[in-house]
């Protein structure tokens, strides 16, 4: 009997807790680079003919010189308290559109379907729950302070008094700025990641037929391959996302004003290499990110299911 034959549908608590830990374990490791990421988005260095924009090497080297160490890890908070929903909706989101999207008699979902199941999960994500994460926590990234000197007080302490700040001054709307473009990038990174994470699963499992499950160290390269899908599909979505959730909003303008506004500005004034600004951090944290988060998934879920005498094989069925 094939392994999809096996499989049963994965548990939304399963989902819940394998997701969960997942994306926790990936916000701990790799924090530091999307902080040195949005640093990177945000930075008008480069402006000044015969000047070259601030590496990733040299970005990071500042924030620990300036801020100390711990400033790589500004607005982790809002990362964690938004990881766990984020991840439950992501891989839950999926299977149910795959479900809907899968051949009636079948049962199997095309690799276009696929796509597009991928696609709705990240629309998804970005609407209930990244769109206000990002901005939190970008808001948090961007503040340059000193985490060594009490004296320097920065404008929002933590993710709680961010968020409260924001919603006194700006509005609720504020915590959503940037929907739009948010929504676009990770419907692209998990179209992208989810489809390319189930082909090259299905060859594994294809070119090693004795195995019940793949090894953990194939989940995470695998991972890593689908990861760096998105990133480079989207950096210059992902760089006017970042410096729109940064600023607040001029009165009178729309979102696509200010989206047109910011976009011009930097071609304008930065050329085209601007809108790939970050773009080496942003792989170097995504990729290794998501190969954390479907080595730990896979893991947990199996955990789980073992506790459970359960005999779920593979989130991703066909």
């Amino acid at each position: 009997m094939s392994r999809a034959a096996e499989k049963k549908p994965v548990g939304f608590a399963t989902q819940l807790t394998a997701g969960g830990i997942a994306g926790a374990m990936e916000a701990l490791s790799c924090q530091p680079l999307d902080t040195i990421k949005v640093r990177m988005q945000l930075s008008k260095s480069g402006r000044a003919p015969g000047t070259k924009p601030r590496g990733f090497l040299a970005t990071g080297a500042m924030i620990v010189r300036r801020e100390t160490p711990l400033a790589l890890y500004k607005g982790l908070g809002a990362v964690l308290s938004g990881i766990v929903p984020k991840m439950a909706i992501r891989f839950a989101s999926f299977e149910k559109y795959k479900g809907w999207l899968a051949d009636k008699q079948t049962g199997v979902t095309s690799v276009g379907n696929i796509f597009i199941a991928g696609l709705g999960a990240g629309v998804s994500e970005a609407v209930l729950v990244v769109t206000p994460m990002e901005v939190v926590k970008i808001r948090l990234q961007a503040q340059q302070h000193s985490l060594a000197d009490p004296l320097e007080a920065p404008r929002y302490r933590n993710a709680g008094h961010a968020v409260y700040a924001i919603v006194r001054e700006e509005g609720f709307s504020a915590l959503y700025r940037g929907v739009s473009l948010t929504a676009l990038r990770q419907a692209t990174n998990q179209g992208a990641n989810f489809t390319a994470y189930q082909e090259l699963k299905k060859f594994a499992e294809r070119m090693q037929p004795e195995l019940v499950d793949l090894p953990s160290y194939q989940h995470m390269l695998i991972g890593l391959v689908s990861g760096a899908m998105g990133p480079f599909s989207n950096a210059p979505i992902d760089t006017i996302k970042t410096r729109l959730q940064k600023a607040e909003a001029a009165p009178g303008q729309s979102a696509f004003q200010r989206i047109s506004a910011i976009a011009s500005e930097m071609w304008r004034q930065e050329g085209v290499r601007s809108f790939y600004k970050g773009i080496t951090p942003r792989v170097l944290r995504v990729a290794p990110g998501q190969a954390v988060v479907f080595a730990v998934y896979e893991r947990v879920r199996r955990v789980m299911d073992t506790m459970q005498g359960s005999s779920e094989d593979n989130t991703y069925s066909e």
